[in-house]
Parts: C-alpha cells; sequence; structure tokens
C-alpha cells in the first residue's frame, strides 16, 4: 500500500520492547521480518504496519560494558531468535587492580627480556664485526622495532579478533594464522631490507665514505634477521592469544608485552650471530651476502600468495606499508643517535639502557593501543560513528583522570613506569651491566626520562587511536608501528641527553669495561 504509516510496532531483537522512535527499516545495521500486516485507520483507510527487527549491537553499551560483551558480537549470525550459542570467554569487569594484575607479569617478563637484549647488545658492541661496521648499530632499534612495526601489530590484530569471535572455529582460526604469518613475512623481508638501505644512508651522511661490501653485509643481516625473528614471534604470538583466551585472559593485556619479552632478545641475538658470521666470511662476500639476500627475496611470492587468501590480511598487503615503513625510518634515526653515542666515554652504559628504556616505553603504548583499539572495534568499524570521535587532541585530564575504563588503565600503566624501572636497573646493577655506577642522581634522571618518554606515549596513543579509527583506518594495523618508534626515538634521545647532562655536572662514573 502507499498510504504513509504512522505507528511503527518496532521490536527489539532482546526482547526490550518498543522502540521510542520509529525507525526505517533498510536502516544501517537491521533487517525487516518477512510480511506486513493491515490495519483500517479511522478514515477507512489501510494502514500498513511494518513489524520490524534490529540485530543486537553494541553502539549503546558503555566502555565497561562493551569489554564484558567481547566475543559476543558476531558479524555472520543472522538468527532472528534471541537464543545465543554459548559466548567464548570473556574477562571479568576490568578494576584498576585487574588491569594492573594481569599486565604486570607480562610487564615485567618483557622487561627481563629487555634488560637481557641490553646485556647483549652490552657484550657484542665489543666485537670486531660492531667496530668494524658501526653501521649495525643503527639496525638496533630499526630491527628491534620491528616487534611493534609487525609482532606487535601482528598482536593487536589478532587480541581484536579473538575478543570479537573471529578465532572461534578451526577453520576461521587457521585462515587467521595462515595469512597473518604470511604477511608479517612479506613485511618483515621488506622492512629488513629497507632498514639495511637506511641504515648505509645514515652511516654515509656524516662520514662520507661508502663500502658495497659492508652495504651488502647489512643487507644480507637485516634481511635474514628480520625473516627469522618474525617468524618465531608470530608463532609464539599466536600460542599466546589462543591460550589466553581459553583460560578466560583478555589477550590485549598480555599478549603484546610477551611479544617484547622475547623479542628484544632474540632480535639482537640473531643480529648479532648472522652479522658476525657473515663478516667472518667478507674473503668471498661477492658470493655469499648476495645469495643469502636472493634466497629471502625468492620466498617473496610464496607469501604474497598466502597473505592473499585471507580478506583480512588482503587489505593489510595493499595499504599497510605506509606505518611500518614510516616507523622503520623514525627508529633508524634512533639508531644513528646510538652509533654517535654508544662509542663515547662519556655515554658509557648507553649500549645496555638504551634497550630498557625503548622496550619498556613501547610495551606499555602497545598495551594501551590494542585495549582503545579492541573496544572501538566492538562498537562498530574503522569510520562508523565517526561523530563520537573526538577530532581534536584530547586534554591531558581527559586521558589520564576520566572514570571510563581507558583512562584507568592508562593510570596502571603509568604507575608502572617506576617500580618496574626500579627492578629492571637493579638487575642491571646486580649483572654488573653497563659498566657504570648507579648514584642516586642518575637513578632520577634516568626515571624522569623514562616518565616523560612513557606520559607522551600514552597521550598521543590516545589521541592517534580515535584519529585513525574516524579516518576509517584500523589502528591495530596503523598505530602501533607509529608509537613504538616513537617510542624508541624519545627514549633514546631522552636517555642520551640524561646521559649528556650527568657528564656536564660530573656524575658520570665508569667502571673499567671489558
Amino acid at each position: 500500500m502507499s498510504s504513509k504509516p504512522e505507528p511503527k510496532d518496532t521490536h527489539q531483537l532482546n526482547g526490550t520492547g518498543p522502540a521510542a522512535s520509529p525507525c526505517s527499516s533498510d536502516g544501517p545495521g537491521r533487517e525487516p521480518l518477512a510480511g506486513t500486516s493491515e490495519f483500517l485507520g479511522p478514515d477507512g483507510a489501510g494502514v500498513e504496519v511494518v513489524v520490524i527487527e534490529s540485530r543486537a549491537n553494541a553502539k549503546g553499551l558503555r566502555e565497561e560494558d562493551a569489554l564484558l560483551e567481547n566475543g559476543s558480537q558476531s558479524n555472520e549470525s543472522d538468527d532472528v531468535s534471541t537464543d545465543r550459542g554459548p559466548a567464548p570467554p570473556s574477562p571479568l569487569k576490568e578494576t584498576s587492580f585487574s588491569i594492573g594484575l594481569q599486565v604486570l607479569f607480562p610487564f615485567l617478563l618483557a622487561g627481563f627480556g629487555t634488560v637481557a637484549a641490553g646485556m647483549v647488545l652490552d657484550i657484542v658492541q665489543h666485537w670486531e664485526v660492531f667496530q668494524k661496521v658501526t653501521e649495525v648499530f643503527i639496525l638496533v632499534p630499526a630491527l628491534l622495532g620491528l616487534k611493534g612495526n609487525l609482532e606487535m601489530t601482528l598482536a593487536s590484530r589478532l587480541s581484536t579478533a579473538a575478543n570479537i569471535g573471529h578465532m572461534d572455529t578451526p577453520k576461521e582460526l587457521w585462515r587467521m594464522i595462515t595469512g597473518n604469518m604470511a604477511l608479517i613475512q612479506v613485511q618483515a623481508t621488506v622492512v629488513g631490507f629497507l632498514a639495511s638501505i637506511a641504515a648505509v644512508v645514515f652511516g654515509w651522511i656524516p662520514d662520507g665514505h661508502f663500502s658495497i661490501p659492508h652495504a651488502f653485509l647489512l643487507c644480507a643481516s637485516s634481511v635474514a634477521t628480520a625473516f627469522i625473528a618474525s617468524l618465531v614471534l608470530g608463532m609464539i604470538m599466536i600460542g599466546v592469544i589462543i591460550g589466553s583466551r581459553k583460560i578466560g585472559i583478555n589477550p590485549d593485556n598480555v599478549a603484546t608485552p610477551i611479544a617484547a619479552s622475547l623479542g628484544d632478545l632474540i632480535t639482537l641475538a640473531l643480529l648479532s650471530g648472522i652479522s658476525w658470521g657473515l663478516y667472518l666470511e667478507q674473503d668471498v662476500w661477492q658470493y655469499i651476502y648476495p645469495l643469502v639476500c636472493a634466497f629471502f627475496v625468492a620466498l617473496l611470492p610464496v607469501w604474497v600468495v598466502l597473505a592473499r587468501r585471507s580478506a583480512a590480511t588482503r587489505e593489510v598487503l595493499y595499504s599497510g606499508w605506509e606505518p611500518v615503513i614510516i616507523a622503520m625510518a623514525i627508529s633508524s634515526v634512533g639508531g644513528l643517535i646510538l652509533d654517535k653515542t654508544v662509542s663515547d666515554p662519556n655515554f658509557a652504559g648507553m649500549a645496555v639502557f638504551t634497550p630498557v628504556i625503548n622496550g619498556v616505553g613501547g610495551n606499555l603504548v602497545a598495551v594501551q593501543a590494542s585495549r582503545i583499539s579492541t573496544f572501538l572495534h566492538m562498537n562498530g568499524m574503522p569510520g562508523e560513528n565517526s561523530e563520537q570521535v573526538p577530532r581534536r587532541c584530547p586534554s591531558p585530564c581527559t586521558t589520564f583522570f576520566s572514570p571510563d575504563v581507558n583512562s584507568r588503565s592508562a593510570r596502571v600503566l603509568f604507575l608502572l613506569v617506576v617500580p618496574g624501572h626500579l627492578v629492571f636497573l637493579y638487575t642491571i646493577s646486580c649483572m654488573q651491566g653497563g659498566h657504570t655506577t648507579l648514584t642516586l642522581i642518575f637513578i632520577i634522571f634516568y626515571m624522569t626520562a623514562a616518565l616523560l618518554q612513557v606520559l607522551i606515549l600514552l597521550y598521543i596513543a590516545d589521541w592517534m587511536v580515535h584519529w585513525m579509527w574516524g579516518r576509517g583506518l584500523d589502528p591495530d594495523n596503523f598505530s602501533i608501528p607509529y608509537l613504538t618508534a616513537l617510542g624508541d626515538l624519545l627514549g633514546t634521545g631522552l636517555l642520551a641527553l640524561s646521559f649528556h647532562v650527568l657528564w656536564l655536572i660530573g656524575d658520570r662514573d665508569t667502571d673499567v669495561g671489558d
């Protein structure tokens, strides 16, 4: 009938009763019931009453409710009944205590991983390959940053998929695993190659010296390290996320710190070992170095084909290069700072403390970015409800002191900085790393740098994730590489500044090291 309907009985899927206002049956997220009913109006004209249903969605839920309902919002369900199957395990309502409890152990584990990486760097900086090919130091932050560019992004992406129910069936799980593992191998190979080019350029500009054997050595070492490290860490991440969901822990709280716990150590150990082994074969470099590069490049078509089979990874394969490449360039600037300071006696200890301060800052901001991204995914898709996303930079009070769950987690993560770094500094002191004396004034300057780094990163994360979401970009793929790279640059720069000030005031006492 063509008469305009007056009243519409709108029945929600969850059975809460009629809606407060009329709704169009072709609105987003709603499906019409089959058939209509006819009634006679006061003038005898037929009035068509359309009964519609709406899909349950999380757009009206507050943040705590959204976290409680994770995993129960299935995009593939067209069932009109109110009965739902058993939802996958979801975390309890998160208080500050529960967030801190879940984050604490992975945070400490990740911190000890960065301490171990710092101790390794403190040792290998005296190796002949690091002394003769100093551009390897420029590779260190760039390759260690791969855990932010690739592994942490993978962890955030899979954590979101697990929380919204996209890894509940074996078929979905296998598709997510194969697609994402192939994707990070493509990204690791390309980023490793670009990182070596950046190291060559940054090493050549100040000195004006270019060595072809050293350039091939850097390329082979970087590509091989990035590939192997991403393969190992990617497999670990998948196991962590699947296990955390089975025991009822929010993967956002544990996946990214664990990605970093072994990431720095494994990556640095691989870089040191591979570069040292290739350096020993420098007499036949014209055969060995190009062959290593060609082998990993030849595998690229295989990984591209596998990554294209999954819709989620296909999009990242085409559009996800900008953040990882820019983040690699940012981290390389931090590597240039490290290269210029690590051999200066006035900056003794930079080698052992740099992975720690960079790793802790990157771990904490990755947890926060992953949590905010998961919350936004529970309320829709990127670009939806953009009017609810802040268009301006949030105030620090909103980021750290508002009552919502993301502000609560920011406070918890910020409060972990001082006790965490005290534990890590004590561990380094007990292991006699860094060839430096931990005086009170050094600890004060170090803590100031660490707190300022994390404060800036958490504030930028709050703005960046919402800004990217409002522009239709998935923060899981775009935000974490930028944030961890900024963490590397801020950490290295602030630490170098602290060491320089301490040297000026005469508080840098160094021990004789090997």
